[in-house]
């Protein structure tokens, strides 16, 4: 990709990501997100509505990238790390983002309860920053891919720079699987 002008994903998918869908997609895209950042929340039904698409077409990769502006990002960041060391990232993250407005440490206790976590020991893991590290190297890797900011994705390794819009992206991941563009 190197002197093409496209931007390309420094750090490759690997067994350590948060990873939906059919491991062998023909298509995947990656984001890298904030669960306080509102643009982000307004990129969550659209990955959800492309999921639903797509289905075993499209795998779908999150990586966490909190932003310093958001006071509640990096805790909640932190909270889906240890949600998924429980096999239950997912669903974290999708209560994180239905409840952007509410992600105080108390919220976050309260959806780690829900989710069937033990959520005293969510609340040791965010005092000692157990998962600050895990969290840390999502958001260099993002650095490293030179993100713009959040939400940013890429489908099969490179940038996706148009605007977010579900026929946008559903038109990128058509052309893809046209040209049968495989990861």
């Amino acid at each position: 990709m190197e002197g093409d002008g496209l931007i390309g994903l420094a750090v490759p998918v690997g067994p350590d990501d948060h990873v939906r869908g059919s491991l062998d997609a023909p298509v995947t895209l990656v984001e890298y997100g904030d669960f306080e950042c509102p643009y982000c929340g307004v990129a969550y039904p659209v990955v959800k509505a492309l999921e639903k698409r797509y289905g075993d077409r499209l795998r779908v990769v999150f990586r966490n990238f909190p932003l310093l502006q958001h006071p509640h990002a990096e805790t909640a960041a932190e909270a889906a790390e240890f949600a998924a060391d429980h096999g239950k990232f997912w669903e974290m993250h999708d209560t994180l983002f239905e409840h952007q407005r509410a992600l105080g440490e108390e919220h976050l206790l309260g959806y780690a309860r829900d989710l069937g976590l033990d959520a005293g020991a969510l609340a040791t893991a965010l005092r000692e920053q157990t998962y600050a590290p895990l969290v840390e190297e999502q958001k260099e890797s993002g650095e490293e891919s030179a993100i713009p900011g959040t939400p940013a994705f890429f489908l099969n390794d490179v940038l996706f720079e148009d605007e977010l819009k579900e026929e946008n992206v559903a038109n990128a991941i058509d052309w893809l699987l046209e040209r049968g563009s495989a990861v």
